[in-house]
């Protein structure tokens, strides 16, 4: 389908957008924001909803996102969810794959175009790289599968090396910087078949190698800042989510 006429973003962190601040340093904008800007240039009754929470799990996001995002019935949906279960130890791949098709499922029922991703590559940024490698590829596997199957647009950052660029990534290491949010909408509205801003899918220079001490301070900094508040709040069972509301929780034309 071409000229979507209302888009809804559902996910987590990844779709509300850290760490992409708004220009006004109000929140954050992100991907989906500015892909529903070019959706929006050429429809004047274009609406858009954002309903992504950071820190939401698959289960989570599914219940709460889902059914709201289904009884406005958009165009166009896009769909990310399953990085933060991958992030704990009692994930379950083939649980959550059953759960993914059946979700994915749902949303292609209403006749909306759904979008999907294939995460990119972060296992070399964070610890136990190791263990989340293979998670990331039973996700990606079953994306490609799932997407084929329903007939769902497939947007594949893992094989944009790209994103092995610190430059596209946020402080934490985790979320992806503006550039990186820039990337990744020029990646979703390709696959869209509509044309963006070239500058988003050029990518900035990596930064200069730093010596041994320079990086091993590096590594300190963000383990005291960044690491240690995530390992709390999994101890804690807290989430970063937790007094966070969707930023744009109706269907409507954008600002």
């Amino acid at each position: 389908m071409a000229g979507w006429t209302s888009y809804v973003a559902v996910g987590d962190s990844f779709t509300e957008g850290m760490d992409d601040p708004r220009p006004d340093g109000k929140g954050y904008r992100g991907w989906a924001d500015l892909v529903a800007g070019c959706l929006a240039a050429d429809q004047p009754d274009f609406r858009y909803a954002n309903l992504a929470v950071r820190g939401r799990l698959f289960d989570n996001i599914v219940a709460e996102q889902v059914p709201l995002a289904t009884a406005m019935k958009p165009d166009l949906i896009s769909f990310a969810g399953g990085g933060n279960d991958a992030l704990r130890r009692g994930f379950e791949p083939e649980v959550l794959v059953a759960r993914f098709d059946k979700t994915i499922e749902r949303l292609r029922a209403t006749g909306a175009d759904v979008i999907l991703f294939r995460w990119a590559d972060l296992t070399g940024r964070m610890p136990g790289g190791k263990i989340l490698r293979p998670r990331v590829d039973a996700l990606n596997t079953a994306v490609d599968g799932i997407g084929a199957k329903h007939g769902a647009h497939v947007v594949d950052l893992w094989d944009d090396s790209e994103f092995l660029n610190p430059r596209l990534w946020g402080i934490d290491r985790l979320h992806l910087s503006p550039a990186g949010h820039r990337r990744v909408a020029g990646h979703v509205l390709t696959a869209l078949g509509v044309a963006c801003d070239a500058s988003w899918l050029a990518a900035p220079p990596p930064p200069e190698d730093l010596s041994w001490m320079s990086r091993k301070a590096a590594d300190a900094r963000w383990a005291t800042s960044h690491l240690a508040p995530w390992v709390k709040r999994r101890l804690t069972g807290k989430s970063s989510g937790d007094m966070v509301t969707a930023k744009r929780p109706e269907l409507a034309p954008l600002d």
